[in-house]
């Protein structure tokens, strides 16, 4: 297990240098606007100077350099245009907390909904509650999200007595938000946990159980539920990842103040340093998600054993 962890992390650590390294070498390939406020009024002279003072006259191969051994020092670099001269850690700062707030309300949401969904449709196949259940696990697929959260926009802030602007310290205002990140899950989580819980269901195991007089229900969530949900634990980390990328749209549409909204208006404005930072920040959830899922399932699971070479991914 050590072994693996560690051979994991390694694997982690030069992915995330990687990703870093393609999107520094991109953004380079950006205007040189986007490190300049001012640009329409400044000289070619004068942007010279900047740049050099950047060190944006440097090759390639230097500028990495030199980016890596100042993000080794937690310096992201400093924001040009969003926040002139603001450092881009202090800008996340004010960012985050309200991102990962809501993506872990909406996590909490669905697995508080969609779990149960999943074990209930099991436990009812075919009857009525796997049929309204099917039925709205088809119409999340089916329907692009920008329609449902606008629909429930425009008509649940009317019913719930909301203005479409959001306030933070109104929790009234993070119902609405936090349901419409939170429905995509729910569905996935009620669809796969429905499957895996009806293949278990067929096998000797569970046969066994209900000869020995094991109750249907008890046999439903006592074993069916336990195994069903392993494969299915590995998806809850990167789950979070894609909630909060998927906040682009919803704190975009309720003017919340987070990492969603900001990334929208630093790739507008060409805040090339800025942009760099979030993608920073989205890649190491993104890295840290995968291997905790691969955790939680050894922690689930102690039949599955990281350490083997079938075991790995």
């Amino acid at each position: 297990m050590l072994k693996y962890l560690i051979k994991r992390i390694m694997r982690s650590f030069l992915t995330l240098i990687i990703i870093l390294t393609v999107v520094f070498c991109l953004l380079r390939l950006m205007p040189i606007e986007g490190y300049f406020p001012n640009f329409e009024k400044m000289t070619p002279q004068q942007i010279q100077v900047g740049l050099q003072e950047m060190g944006l006259t440097d090759p390639l191969p230097v500028q990495i350099v030199h980016f890596f051994q100042k993000l080794v020092h937690g310096d992201l670099g400093v924001s040009r245009i969003y926040r002139a001269n603001v450092p881009v850690a202090e800008v996340l700062s004010d960012k985050l907390p309200v991102s990962i707030k809501l993506g872990v309300l909406s996590m909490i949401t669905a697995l508080i909904i969609g779990l149960p969904m999943g074990a209930l449709m099991a436990r009812f196949k075919y009857r009525w509650f796997d049929k309204i259940g099917t039925l709205f696990i088809v119409c999340i697929q089916a329907v692009p999200a920008a329609v449902y959260y606008l629909f429930i926009q425009l008509y649940a802030t009317k019913i719930m007595g909301v203005g479409l602007l959001f306030q933070i310290n109104d929790p009234k205002y993070w119902v609405l938000p936090v349901l419409s990140m939170s429905l995509n899950n729910i569905a996935f989580y009620g669809m796969w946990l429905r499957r895996y819980m009806v293949d278990e269901s067929n096998k000797d195991y569970v046969k066994l159980a209900k000869a020995k007089g094991m109750s249907e229900g008890g046999v439903m969530f006592k074993h069916i539920f336990r195994n069903a949900f392993v494969p299915l634990a590995q998806y809850i980390p990167t789950a979070f990842l894609n909630t909060v990328i998927g906040s682009i749209y919803i704190e975009s549409l309720y003017s919340i103040p987070g990492m969603g909204g900001l990334l929208v208006t630093v790739i507008k404005r060409h805040d090339n340093t800025m942009v760099q930072g979030i993608v920073l920040l989205y890649a190491c959830v993104g890295v840290v998600g995968l291997l905790l899922g691969d955790l939680i399932m050894v922690m689930l699971d102690p039949r599955i054993s990281l350490g083997k070479k079938e075991g790995d991914r």
